[in-house]
């Protein structure tokens, strides 16, 4: 038997809320995604990142291959991705942190919109963060 998944406008479900406005506020969610060379430095970004308010939440996955080049060189090893939730308001300050724990020449820091998400984890996210002066957003 096969089960449809719920459509986000069922009521029997918690609804999405999306961003609406075309302009970013320092309010909007972002991910910033990163990686770590090794498990123990990525649990250290995320301990640090999240103590500090820079982020409410970052979810390290196991390592994987990431292959790439490198001063002219294909490289590849284990790298440990962490995905880092916060607001634009925070978003620079946190990739500043990330940048001074980081061991790499030039870091992957990429930072992704949020369209949208449950309303009460958004807010969640947007308290957590608050507790440090906002410096400037991506």
């Amino acid at each position: 038997m096969s089960v449809a998944p719920p459509s986000v406008s069922d009521t029997s479900t918690t609804p999405l809320t999306f961003v609406s406005s075309a302009t970013p506020t320092d309010d909007d969610i972002v991910l910033l995604l990163t990686t770590a060379p090794d498990m123990l430095l990525a649990k250290r970004i995320a301990h640090v990142v999240v103590e500090e308010h820079l982020a409410a939440c970052v979810h390290v996955s196991p390592a994987g291959v990431s292959m790439y080049m490198w001063q002219g060189n294909l490289e590849g090893g284990d790298e440990v991705a962490l995905t880092l939730k916060t607001t634009r308001a925070r978003c620079v300050s946190l990739a500043d942190r990330v940048r001074s724990l980081h061991p790499y020449d030039i870091p992957e820091l990429l930072v992704l919109p949020v369209l949208g998400g449950s309303p009460d984890y958004l807010q969640w996210v947007r308290n957590q963060v608050r507790h440090g002066l906002p410096e400037g957003g991506c």
